[in-house]
């Protein structure tokens, strides 16, 4: 079983930088094609925010968050981290990470995944 924890969540100012992680305290993530990060604002619809391959080799950013945030794994510790600089108050949100299994998924949808974190709050006050 893949059971996925988030920590490092909280309150910054607008500039400032937070990191993101993502444990599973389940099985290693060998099993684990891909993880991915998503945020869901109050009102807003759940919305991808990064992605990274079971090798590390391969990365994906939304749009809004390109050039600010960076996602990477540590094999050794079974976690996923996603850096976040330069942060907005759009940004604020719950943040979510995902573990999927399957393989033949872009890693960009929901439903690309079948484990999911509690999710952690990141709030950016301007």
């Amino acid at each position: 079983q893949v059971q996925l924890v988030e920590s490092g969540g909280g309150l910054v100012q607008a500039g400032g930088s937070l990191r993101l992680s993502c444990a599973n305290s389940g099985r290693t993530f060998g099993s684990v094609v891909m993880v991915g990060w998503f945020r869901q604002a109050p009102g807003k619809e759940r919305e991808f925010v990064a992605y990274i391959s079971s090798s590390g080799g391969t990365t994906y950013y939304g749009d809004s968050v390109k050039g600010r945030f960076t996602i990477s794994r540590d094999s050794a510790k079974n976690t996923v981290y996603l850096q976040m600089n330069d942060l907005h108050s759009e940004d604020t949100a719950v943040y979510y990470c995902a573990a999927g299994v399957r393989r033949l998924r872009t890693g960009l949808y929901s439903y690309d995944y079948e484990y999911w974190g509690q999710g952690t709050q990141v709030t950016v006050s301007s």
